[in-house]
């Protein structure tokens, strides 16, 4: 029987085992260490930011930077509903309270429904403690226009870019925009830590408090002091070490991803009802393609097409499940245009890894031509 082929598997080979080593031999096991160091203004200066700080997940990161923006119990943190639980669990960890924001055809928060909802909210006298807006599958939010709308509401903008590293935006990279950036390196994304992440600020002010709270609030004298609660989300050495060797190759990563994308795009082109998110994008790190299907128009639909694929052994997935759908956000407030849940009803996402091998692409396609081929298309 065939190997399975993954949706987005690690790419890593000899470079990342020759950083592992080394950081091994070093003796430095522990978290933190030179690693940690060198990764961190290495990440910095990719994402042409002034500080960075690596932790033990993108979680973390979106946690952390929403405790440094100043949110706290009882305020309000207005994100996109079409994303991953983590980026609405962060807001609960804070004790604020998640609004959502419904996304436009690209998958990202819609501009025009976030200002209508922090119109309303100022109307009621509220105002949200951060924007959490979300780079979606790779392709950047429109961070010029939620800027503008936050800004006129003065109120902070994290950037939820677990999903982007690599991407960019009128030739900004994607973790440059808003007073912080939290990125992901889990073990599906473009580049990838094993687990881990990173926030990104401008403030070295910012990114000492980000610090002090990831490694247990520990107050600078000898013994174990604490005036606060803090959190053990620092990332270790070994992992720092496998991030610098995977940011050294990034940039061919992203490049392999779009590479695929563009063969996705060929596969469907002229295909009625079908589509591929994001396509006309340049600048989109194509860390999962994703197909959009209209089944009235098309004939069939996505659930179709992932079972074809299921059967010879080749991995898809239905885009996210929106926030405001998800039983644990049941009643939460938003502002909908449908466009989020057209996308999770009729999207599917596709085998998009730089680690593919020519016959697991060569399988894919195969499988896609004679599906299309079986509905006379």
């Amino acid at each position: 029987m065939a190997e399975h082929v993954g949706l987005s598997l690690p790419d890593v080979g000899p470079r990342e085992q020759e950083y592992l080593l080394r950081a091994a031999r070093s003796g430095w096991i522990a978290p933190l260490g030179p690693e940690v160091d060198a990764f961190e203004a290495e990440l910095a200066a990719y994402c042409g930011r002034g500080e960075c700080v690596a932790l033990s997940s993108g979680t973390a990161a979106l946690h952390l930077g929403l405790l440094a923006l100043g949110v706290r119990p009882g305020g309000v943190v207005v994100t996109a509903t079409m994303t991953f639980a983590a980026t609405a669990n962060a807001i609960v960890y804070t004790g604020a309270e998640p609004m959502f924001v419904d996304c436009d055809a690209s998958g990202c928060i819609d501009p025009e429904l976030l200002e209508l909802g922090l119109a309303q909210l100022a109307g009621e006298g509220r105002q949200a403690q951060a924007v959490l807006p979300v780079d979606l599958l790779g392709h950047v939010a429109d961070h010029k226009a939620i800027s503008e709308i936050a800004s006129r509401y003065g109120i902070p903008v994290l950037s939820d870019a677990a999903e982007s590293m690599g991407a960019s935006l009128g030739g900004r990279p994607a973790a440059s925009f808003g007073t912080a950036a939290a990125v992901s390196f889990n073990g599906n994304k473009v580049m990838t830590t094993s687990g881990g992440g990173a926030l990104l600020v401008d403030d070295p002010a910012m990114a000492r408090r980000v610090r002090y709270l990831a490694t247990q609030a520990r107050q600078p004298v000898a013994w174990y002091e604490h005036t606060e609660v803090g959190y053990n989300y620092r990332m270790s050495n070994l992992l720092a070490a496998l991030g610098r060797a995977q940011l050294e190759r990034l940039d061919a990563m992203v490049a392999a991803r779009r590479r695929l994308r563009e063969r996705y795009k060929a596969a469907f082109a002229g295909v009625p009802g079908a589509a591929v998110l994001s396509a006309g994008c340049a600048e989109d790190n194509a860390w999962l393609s994703a197909v959009i299907v209209e089944p009235g128009a098309a004939g069939w639909d996505v659930a179709q097409l992932g079972e074809a694929l299921g059967a010879a052994g080749i991995e898809s997935r239905p885009l996210w499940k929106p926030m405001h759908l998800q039983p644990v956000f049941a009643g939460a407030r938003s502002w909908l245009g449908g466009e989020s849940e057209r996308l999770f009803r009729n999207g599917l996402t596709l085998p998009s890894g730089s680690s593919l091998t020519d016959a697991d692409k060569d399988r894919v396609f195969g499988v896609i031509r004679d599906f299309l081929r079986e509905r006379g298309v």
